[in-house]
């Protein structure tokens, strides 16, 4: 069972964005089989998410989505070893300024661009990655192939 802790900052969804956004990750969670897990989502406007992007990543623009995976050891940071309880997979950040941009540029829904964001995120912070082309090519397939099991293609054009 997957915890999912909703903040929008930008106030511009709806309850209809945060149960889709809800349902993908859900579904990904399970594909994915993290077992009980929690998981923060932030929304934000592109100002907001280009200070993050700054800040820790050395990137002064804005960018689509962020994800701060707390599985991730860090250099100087310890092992935590012992604990019960759910896993903490950490915090995906979106762009809804972007998320809109994005959608309009492919052609397809915005929704389907939230969707694409989000499970790109989740699967950032289970580890997955793109710094490569071999890295590129199984994360991509990977989330196509959750985001078409619920039907939601680049030609769809409302959330189900």
């Amino acid at each position: 069972m997957l915890t999912i802790d909703f903040i929008d900052e930008t106030e511009q969804l709806d309850g209809k964005a945060m149960a889709f956004v809800e349902k993908l990750l859900e579904h990904a969670a399970q594909h994915e089989k993290t077992g009980e897990a929690e998981v923060s989502v932030t929304f934000m406007d592109d100002e907001s998410i280009r200070a993050i992007n700054r800040d820790y990543r050395d990137k002064d623009q804005p960018t689509d989505v962020i994800s701060f995976s707390m599985e991730e050891q860090g250099e100087d940071e310890v092992a935590i070893i012992g604990e019960t309880g759910p896993r903490l997979l950490g915090d995906i950040i979106i762009s809804v300024e972007r998320t809109k941009l994005q959608a309009e540029e492919y052609g397809h829904s915005f929704e389907r661009e939230l969707g694409f964001l989000a499970v790109h995120g989740f699967l950032h912070l289970l580890g997955y990655d793109h710094m490569n082309e071999q890295e590129e090519k199984e994360m991509f397939a990977k989330q196509e192939e959750i985001l078409a099991s619920l039907g939601v293609t680049r030609d769809a054009h409302e959330a189900e």
